[in-house]
């Protein structure tokens, strides 16, 4: 099934461990890195599909622990949750079916994409909310089914869109739009990686070794955000997300013959 890259991957399987590290630090630290992941896989050789999938199944504990961790604080709108996961779920699966006729360079260029827009959010961190608008979720609806579906195209739980579509458009306050969207991401990433790993888009040489080293990677990454100075770095952070996701992007632009 797969070509030689496997071969010159797995010959340096404490790479990929030491990169789910890295990856785990950097979700500890600031909630986002994720987003590193497939750049950094595809840095290290694992193609297309591959590099965007295998990550997946090694973010879904973090997402799981910090839903959990929020819903104990009663931080999460459930009825908000609820709504949003019927209406984005069947997209996720829709989204990972679509991934096949859209292919690995458009994937891999498309995360770089969504690199440049988290990188973006930090650097340009959103403030205040709109008017309470829960109650009128009509819009919420048909969003939602987009979100569900660029996350199961990109493999990812969606978060990066779901902030912002809580906090801006449905009125949460930000903490309340965090713990909501974290909830909302673990329960899509379940149907994104069976429908991924189904279709074998998840290669488990590649996903369990960086989910090795991302679990106690990320609990390190908690633990030092409390003895450093993570707000003054986030602007350094976000400013290295934009560049990366530019450079990624540019990068996989030759190959489609764009530019």
């Amino acid at each position: 099934m797969h070509t030689g890259w496997l071969n010159d991957v797995m010959s340096s399987m404490p790479t990929l461990i030491a990169a789910g590290a890295a990856i785990g630090v950097l979700y500890g630290l600031f909630g986002v890195g994720s987003a590193f992941a497939t750049p950094l896989l595809a840095a290290l050789g694992v193609p297309g599909l591959a590099a965007v999938a295998s990550p997946l199944p090694s973010l879904l504990p973090g997402s799981a622990a910090g839903a959990m961790s929020h819903g104990r604080n009663g931080g999460i709108d459930r009825t908000l949750a609820r709504r949003t996961i019927v209406a984005a779920a069947p997209a996720c699966i829709l989204g990972a079916l679509a991934s096949h006729y859209l292919g690995g360079p458009w994937l891999l260029a498309l995360s770089g994409v969504v690199l440049v827009g988290v990188g973006l959010r930090i650097i340009v961190p959103m403030a205040g909310t709109a008017p309470d608008r829960r109650e009128q979720l009509a819009l919420v609806y048909p969003l939602a089914v987009v979100v569900g579906f660029v996350a199961g195209l990109l493999a990812n739980g969606g978060g990066f869109l779901l902030v912002p579509l809580f906090l801006l458009l449905v009125g949460l306050e930000l903490g309340e739009a965090t713990a909501t969207s974290l909830c909302v991401a673990t329960v899509l990433t379940v149907p994104t990686i069976v429908t991924h790993a189904a279709m074998g888009d998840i290669v488990w040489a590649v996903a369990i070794p960086f989910a090795i080293g991302l679990v106690p990677g990320s609990i390190l990454g908690s633990r030092s955000a409390h003895h450093l100075p993570v707000a003054r770095m986030q602007a350094t952070f976000g400013l290295l997300l934009v560049v990366v996701g530019a450079w990624f992007v540019y990068r996989q632009a030759v190959p489609l013959g764009v530019g």
